[in-house]
């Protein structure tokens, strides 16, 4: 089991920046790919980045080049770096890890809100 903890999340205005951080425990955070989500009300839940075990990268293509995810094995952490927010970014963000053949992610997080101002 893994245990997902999100922390980071607050409202923001529209160009400003924000670190979400996930704190793992429990198994081996370093066997897991690891990603973030995001729910905007009224939406479906949608992928923003995730990062493999190795470090292999991807990125939705609203969030290219505006947001950055990386992660720490030795603190069992991953983190989303977000800069020139907008009032769309706002939503619920979700950290996951361990992702399953048919795409989906075993382990997730209680969520974190994140609120752009315009």
């Amino acid at each position: 089991q893994v245990q997902l903890a999100e922390s980071g999340g607050g409202l923001v205005q529209a160009g400003g920046s924000l670190r979400l951080s996930c704190a793992a425990s429990g198994r081996t955070f370093s066997s897991y790919s690891a990603a973030w989500f995001r729910q905007a009300p009224g939406k479906e839940r949608e992928a923003v980045a995730d990062i493999s075990r190795v470090g292999v990268i991807t990125y939705a293509d609203s969030v290219k080049g505006r947001f950055t995810i990386t992660r720490d094995n030795a603190k069992s952490t991953v983190s989303l770096q977000m800069n020139s927010l907008k009032p769309e970014d706002t939503a619920v963000y979700y950290c996951a890890a361990g992702r399953q053949l048919g795409g989906g992610y075993t382990y997730w997080g209680q969520g974190t809100q994140v609120t752009v101002s315009s």
